[in-house]
């Protein structure tokens, strides 16, 4: 009867730590199925488009314990990208990221909280620009999940917030139209 209480003891304890662990995944930068972009009102008369081509990351996620979720990316400000060579070079130079003292932005989460369908969340994290570290919270939207052609396994994101350039120690002067950057972050992972 011990043996057996002992082995059901065992085989249970061994259930729960399995249920428990999140899947890791990479962001699928490779690929190219994850992209980082920005836009900023020009003169408050249109939007300026613009995004880093080159940022790695991971992530956990396991859909029945989606608030134990955590994000982390990485992004190289030298990789700004507006398609246009002239204002790559101002945007890089010290009136607004200062790539060469500050050749980093990361991203890495504090709390994820998905709604009652586990499609919506709010990720909230601490990210850090032009040397200056901020509590930040994006607003995201679970795309999908499943196996793809290849034998991996792949779960898709989107998220959008808004910053304040002044926050980060950027405060060229754009006009009043121009004080906020959105930043979306689109992000497709490939489990390890």
């Amino acid at each position: 009867m011990k043996k057996l209480l002992l082995s059901a003891a065992v085989a249970t304890a061994m259930l729960g730590t399995t249920a428990v662990h999140a899947a890791d995944y990479v962001i699928d930068t490779q690929g190219a199925h994850a992209f980082v972009n920005f836009k900023i009102k020009h003169l408050g008369y249109s939007w300026l488009h613009g995004r880093f081509n080159t940022f790695d990351g991971s992530f956990s996620y396991d859909s029945a314990n989606p608030n134990a979720s955590q994000i982390m990316v990485n992004i190289d400000t030298k990789s700004i990208d507006s398609n246009h060579a002239e204002r790559d070079k101002h945007l890089r130079g010290g009136d607004f990221l200062n790539v060469d003292k500050f050749p980093k932005a990361t991203f890495k989460s504090t709390s994820i909280k998905f709604d009652e369908d586990g499609d919506e969340a709010d990720v909230t994290g601490e990210f850090t620009l032009h040397g200056v570290t901020k509590t930040i919270t994006f607003e995201i939207d679970k795309i999908g999940e499943g196996k793809d052609p290849w034998g991996g396994y792949r779960v898709g994101f989107e998220g959008e917030t808004s910053l304040k350039l002044a926050d980060f120690g950027i405060d060229y002067n754009l006009g009043p139209a121009s004080t906020h950057v959105d930043i979306g972050l689109y992000i497709e992972g490939v489990r390890k």
